[in-house]
């Protein structure tokens, strides 16, 4: 009886022991995760870095998202407020961009091309408060200022993206890259 006891006795050192060790390892994940996303945005701006030394692109950097832009639009920027229509292909972002790592395209040549299945037609979204957006925080950053014709390559961590959760073919955590080509913009 006395041994049963003395266990009861060490159950709350038990479970400090438990809690330390919980909060030890939720630290370490934390740690890992920030040391991943650090590595993502070293990727991100290795790319970049390539592809600017390769032409005269311009790059926009707003709140975690680069946008690397390729081809120069026209007219008024896109404001928080306005409206775009774009043709957009959507990829896993380790490093590169290739067909093996597309996972949604609007964009038919390069569905085409990657013998993945495309509607065609421009996305038509509305950009409004970051809070009621239906887009990625790094898409929606990367958007912002871009002008009609303009075609660009939005890149950002996987901070930005999906986060902890993964979403059909995208692994949790993931950088992800949309090369878009706006169609037209209307702030009014």
């Amino acid at each position: 009886m006395d041994r049963i006891m003395m266990n009861f006795r060490n159950i709350p050192d038990v479970l400090a022991t438990l809690a330390l060790l919980a909060t030890l390892f939720s630290g370490c994940t934390k740690q890992s995760l920030e040391a991943s996303y650090n590595n993502q945005e070293t990727k991100i701006d290795n790319y970049i870095s390539a592809l600017v030394t390769k032409d005269s692109i311009r790059v926009v950097h707003n709140a975690g998202a680069h946008r690397a832009v390729l081809v120069e639009g026209e007219g008024d920027p896109l404001s928080n407020k306005g409206s775009v229509a774009f043709y957009y292909a959507g990829y896993v972002f380790n490093g590169n961009i290739s067909s093996s790592n597309l996972f949604a395209t609007n964009h038919e040549p390069t569905a085409t091309s990657s013998s993945f299945n495309a509607p065609g037609f421009p996305l038509e979204v509305r950009i409004e408060d970051m809070s009621d957006s239906q887009l990625l925080e790094g898409l929606y950053n990367g958007l912002v200022g871009v002008q009609a014709g303009e075609e660009c390559v939005i890149l950002f961590s996987g901070k930005y993206g999906f986060g902890k959760k993964a979403v059909g073919t995208i692994p949790a955590n993931s950088a992800l890259a949309y090369h878009i080509w706006v169609e037209s913009i209307n702030n009014d």
